[in-house]
């Protein structure tokens, strides 16, 4: 069975960045990844890339930024006074740090870049933002 649109798929893959890097995994999660194509619950160009395939089908991909999690926004950058972080995390906050920021859309994680006397840089960017996406995906169910 040919892969289309509205199809549920099982799909074991492994990620990786040009440096060779490996971000994610089905084995980390110990199970294949799970979606329905057309339901966008997988980046576009990942997405794309399973439709056509068949079970037991393997290839490896190269996802680039507008299909993956999209350029990186400079304006996603700001700094912000440090008081305006709760008091219990205030003088506990440090660069590479990730916390959770309540937005009207929900939670949402926050990459902490610097930290000074006063105030604080966040990035608001997927970390995976402006990078080009490899996987090697293979096929293990198709509905």
């Amino acid at each position: 069975m040919t892969i289309k649109k509205g199809n549920k798929v099982k799909i074991e893959y492994e990620g990786s960045l040009d440096n060779g890097q490996v971000f994610d995994s089905s084995k980390k999660h110990g199970q294949p990844l799970e979606f329905t194509i057309g339901e966008g619950m997988v980046i576009p160009g990942f997405e794309n890339a399973v439709i056509g395939m068949e079970k037991g089908q393997e290839k490896t991909i190269k996802i680039e930024p507008k299909n993956a999690y999209g350029e990186r926004n400079a304006e996603l950058v700001k700094k912000l006074p440090k008081e305006q972080l709760p008091e219990e995390i205030r003088e506990k906050v440090k660069p590479g740090m990730v916390l959770g920021m309540q937005t009207p859309q929900g939670q949402m994680p926050v990459h902490i870049k610097e930290v000074g006397d006063n105030d604080i840089t966040i990035d608001l960017n997927h970390p995976l933002a402006g990078q080009n996406l490899n996987f090697k995906i293979k096929v293990v169910d198709v509905e």
